[in-house]
């Protein structure tokens, strides 16, 4: 039998109060809009190419989705002058979570406003975060109902397996650009629940300039990178995944085949161990197929802080970062 005195003692021990109480409020990266100046070019790129379905349209934007998604819609694209993001979502766990996590937000001083919503979900608590990203909370969504002819054989698949171009399967996770990484992070964490996975803080310097935020067991929902420009709310890339390594590969010829620009990759990262590709969609934001990547089942998982570039190489395997995925962002800046 256990011994109640010792339990008793690990009780009042400060390191058993130090412990923070993880937060589980915000679910899942819920959708993206992104802002293109070349609406149909956009469109066609993630549909024909990237292999997404269209479930909406209005004059201005249109309303996607990828095969293993079981929501309505996971991407909003909207016609802009310039590429960039227009707001990230994220889909809280209930109703109560939500009005918790609008609570914690205003108690650190943000100043957000309520919305009716938009095709897909509920009404959504619209903010900026600290790096200047339009940022939003919801609970309600829609889900989505295959109609006659893409109704699954497996009942716990959302529709019929029917690939067409790269076949992404879902989203993934976002990288944002911000000035301060370290009080970027410390906001994701302390309003939203994130638990920071792993960080990147070059040696010799006390800079952290890269961090992989998740919300449940994922490698990563979030990731921001350092802004390396006086300017913010900038987009690095927008990731959906693919189910295998072979399937991002066969995305390397389907992009050659359709000349779409290949930014970096095929190769595996160090940081979340995730298998990459990245290209430049037709309205110029960067666009990632993903595949992989560890999954934390530790509750109590320690954050994993790098001070290299692994070994001096850039990533798992040594594949060199081209100098475009440090410096290209969108919108694109351009110094007055």
């Amino acid at each position: 039998m256990a011994d109640i005195s010792l339990h008793a003692e690990r009780l009042t021990d400060p390191a058993h109060d130090a412990y923070q109480e993880p937060i589980y409020d915000v679910a899942q990266l819920g959708h993206v809009e992104i802002l293109t100046p070349r609406l149909q070019d956009t469109a066609d790129f993630f549909t024909r190419v990237y292999g997404l379905y269209t479930v909406e349209e209005t004059a201005d934007s249109l309303y996607l989705r990828a095969w293993n998604d079981d929501v309505l819609t996971s991407l909003k694209i909207t016609a802009a002058s310039e590429p960039g993001p227009g707001h990230v979502a994220w889909r809280c766990t209930s109703p109560q979570a939500l009005e918790r996590r609008v609570a914690a937000l205003e108690a650190k001083g943000v100043q957000g406003q309520w919305t009716d919503g938009d095709i897909g979900h509920g009404p959504a608590y619209e903010y900026r975060g600290p790096g200047g990203h339009l940022q939003e909370i919801y609970f309600e969504t829609d889900k989505y109902v295959a109609p006659a002819g893409q109704k699954p054989y497996l009942p716990n698949q959302p529709q019929k397996y029917n690939p067409h171009g790269v076949a992404a399967a879902h989203l993934d996770h976002i990288n944002l650009l911000v000035p301060d990484v370290t009080a970027a992070s410390a906001f994701a964490q302390e309003s939203l629940g994130f638990k920071l996975r792993e960080r990147l803080i070059p040696a010799g310097s006390d800079d952290e300039v890269g961090a992989w935020l998740s919300l449940m067991t994922k490698a990563h929902d979030l990731a921001l990178t350092q802004e390396p420009y006086p300017t913010e709310g900038r987009l690095h890339h927008l990731a959906y995944a693919v189910e295998s390594r072979e399937d991002v590969l066969r995305a390397a010829d389907i992009f050659m085949e359709n000349n779409v620009p290949i930014d970096f990759g095929p190769a595996k990262h160090s940081r979340t161990q995730g298998f990459f590709l990245y290209v430049i969609e037709p309205g110029g934001n960067r666009v990632e197929v993903f595949s992989g990547g560890i999954h934390i089942y530790s509750p109590d998982f320690e954050t994993v802080t790098w001070d290299t570039e692994t070994g001096g190489r850039s990533t798992a395997w040594g594949l060199a970062t081209p100098p475009s995925f440090k410096e290209y962002a969108t919108p694109v800046y351009e110094a007055p």
